[in-house]
């Protein structure tokens, strides 16, 4: 099996809700993703997938989409009143944990035609999440 990975740089603020921590309160990160391709047989050029593909695809998805928004669940008492002032923000099901996050990412990948297989989200330099299916 072979496997290539991308790593994605990005900032994002976040809180999350229903936990007694300090990430109950609005805070940055300065994340780093790897996003993991797989394949059992190279192409014709000998790649999983050139670099190049991957960072035109999930790259400028997460530079449109995530850098330098504020995620949040989409319940969050904030969301309205952060978009009404015109910040960006990004809404989701579910608390925009490092886990989720991983997940959104390799989701999007999916949908991309990307044979991805593992996406890891280190929200600080000390602690990474992971999503990849059974």
């Amino acid at each position: 099996m072979y496997t290539v990975t991308r790593v994605i740089h990005f900032s994002y603020g976040h809180r999350l809700l229903n936990y007694e921590g300090r990430c109950r309160f609005l805070h940055g990160h300065n994340g780093r993703v790897e996003v993991e391709l797989r394949a059992a047989g190279l192409d014709a050029q000998g790649m999983v997938r050139d670099f190049d593909d991957i960072k035109q695809t999930i790259q400028q998805w997460i530079d449109d989409t995530l850098d330098h928004a504020m995620l949040l669940r989409k319940d969050d008492p904030l969301a309205e009143s952060l978009k009404t002032r015109g910040e960006r923000i990004y809404l989701m099901d579910v608390n925009p944990t490092a886990e989720a996050i991983a997940r959104l990412i390799f989701d999007y990948a999916l949908t991309q035609g990307l044979s991805v297989s593992e996406v890891r989200v280190w929200e600080t330099e000390r602690s990474v999440a992971a999503y990849r299916p059974d």
